[in-house]
């Protein structure tokens, strides 16, 4: 797929048209949910819709995603932009756009898809640029799931799929970009820094209140919109059921943040492209608006000291604000419908006294309180969780929370009852916050300090300290992996052992 506003345009005369011709460009969205219905209600109200056109999935409603009370209370005037931006004529007949119509008349289009049918819309999307002799027309997305393909049983990330797939992202609550005076930020990721540029030129003429920039991390930015949805589910279940205790909600969102990036920034090293983002492009990073051009962390083992992390992406605000945002319950307004999700399942294991059985219980009781499963974009990524952890190598230590989430819904009913003991208890909790973050060598460090009063766990410290200093050159006893707490251990280290042996 190859995805650029400058296709095969070699010659200054052609190009000169071209960015002409960007300058006036529109953008399309395809496929009108809630988020972009609610952007697209935001550029009627700013703009009058002039840069935007709107093209429904066939037999849906443009204004569907809305409920009843929520158009009442939405200006008339702005809602019949918003139509119009829907429409065109065909002789004298007043057409409702469809995706073709999209392609041919912008220059840049979203498809607003969740992952259900973003990847049959992409699909379409690259066959009717082609047959409209179109190629100069970006395609992006804004799906935030994994993606699955059910014939070969494969899990992935779409923009690794298709490496050149531009993608948007932002955090915007749904009312309030309905807000006049409320202003948001946001990116437009391609790995093309001047597809980035012109994309992001495009996309922030949609209203004032909108501030898009630039970046070439698209395959980073979709991961985290994934795990960030299954973080807002936690930190949803979390900010409920242990609202009475607050010393251990900093905790807990400091580390599903920091776990989301920690997460990305080890997809980022698998990127077949990782050095062109930063050697070969138009605009380096820093006239893209990043602080420096590279962010790497490095892992001493031994005498070696390999990059185990690229945390360049970290710089985009809008990626870390959009994280940031979908945590915390706000102070106006609903919460992500993923947090609501979170709230849900705080509320029935409060009432139960137990974890849900499996996911059909958790869905009966989402659907209960008004959240459509198509919605839970969350949900459909903890589904093949396992999958996506195991195909992309990211150790069990950045994803700890997230690991715990999944065998509070799949885990068998015994390992369920640990699982709860961790989830309700603040105290197991906040344990299992410490200890699980450590890689597997620093657990066995603390578990033999405390136990000095065994000669092998004096005699393993002594030889850290004596290697350390260099009286001893031998090397130190092999570091297991296996813990093998006992039952009568506490249950955040039951629960870390299970999970070790759930997903290793």
């Amino acid at each position: 797929m190859y995805n650029s506003f400058f296709r095969n345009l070699i010659d200054q005369n052609s190009i000169s048209r071209r960015i002409n011709e960007l300058k006036s460009g529109k953008i399309g969205f395809y496929s009108i949910g809630l988020y972009p219905a609610s952007l697209a209600y935001n550029s009627a109200m700013q703009t009058n819709g002039q840069w935007l056109l709107l093209a429904p999935r066939p037999n849906r409603s443009l204004l569907g995603a809305f409920d009843s009370i929520t158009l009442s209370n939405m200006d008339s005037n702005h809602l019949s932009v918003m139509s119009h931006m829907s429409m065109h004529y065909e002789g004298n007949n007043l057409i409702t756009n469809k995706l073709s119509d999209l392609i041919l008349r912008c220059d840049l289009v979203l498809l607003s898809a969740n992952s259900n049918y973003i990847e049959e819309d992409l699909m379409l999307a690259i066959k009717l640029r082609d047959e409209l002799n179109r190629p100069n027309v970006v395609i992006a997305c804004l799906a935030g799931s994994f993606c699955h393909d059910n014939t070969t049983n494969d899990s992935y990330l779409l923009c690794e799929k298709f490496p050149q797939l531009a993608f948007f992202s932002g955090f915007h609550r749904h009312s309030d970009l309905r807000n006049p005076l409320d202003s948001f930020t946001a990116n437009f990721t391609h790995p093309d820094s001047i597809t980035a540029a012109f994309g992001s030129y495009l996309l922030d003429k949609l209203s004032p209140n909108i501030q898009v920039s630039a970046g070439v991390h698209n395959l980073e930015c979709q991961y985290i919109k994934a795990s960030k949805n299954m973080a807002s589910i936690f930190s949803g279940f979390a900010l409920t059921f242990h609202q009475e205790n607050p010393g251990l909600l900093p905790t807990i969102l400091t580390l599903l943040s920091s776990q989301c990036l920690d997460q990305a920034a080890s997809i980022s090293m698998i990127r077949k492209d990782r050095d062109t983002l930063y050697l070969q492009q138009t605009f380096t990073l820093n006239q893209l608006g990043y602080g420096v051009q590279r962010i790497e962390a490095s892992l001493l083992n031994q005498y070696d000291k390999p990059h185990v992390r690229d945390h360049t992406f970290s710089q985009l605000t809008a990626v870390v604000a959009d994280i940031n945002g979908s945590l915390i319950k706000p102070l106006n307004g609903k919460p992500t419908r993923n947090f609501q999700a979170g709230v849900v399942l705080a509320q029935n294991i409060n009432r139960l006294g137990r974890c849900p059985e499996d996911l059909n219980e958790f869905l009966i009781w989402c659907a209960d309180a008004g959240l459509k499963q198509g919605a839970l974009e969350g949900l459909n990524s903890l589904k093949i969780w396992p999958d996506i952890r195991s195909k992309y190598q990211i150790p069990l230590n950045d994803c700890s929370l997230v690991n715990l989430l999944y065998m509070s819904i799949y885990a068998s009913k015994d390992m369920k009852q640990v699982i709860h003991q961790v989830l309700t208890q603040s105290r197991e909790l906040s344990n299992y916050c410490q200890e699980s973050v450590s890689p597997s060598h620093t657990k066995k460090v603390y578990q033999e300090l405390n136990s000095l009063d065994k000669k092998e766990s004096f005699n393993y410290i002594l030889d850290c300290i004596l290697n350390n200093s260099g009286t001893r050159i031998s090397p130190l006893p092999s570091q297991s992996n296996d813990m093998n707490f006992s039952q009568s251990s506490s249950a955040y280290l039951r629960a870390i052992q299970l999970i070790n042996d759930q997903f290793n």
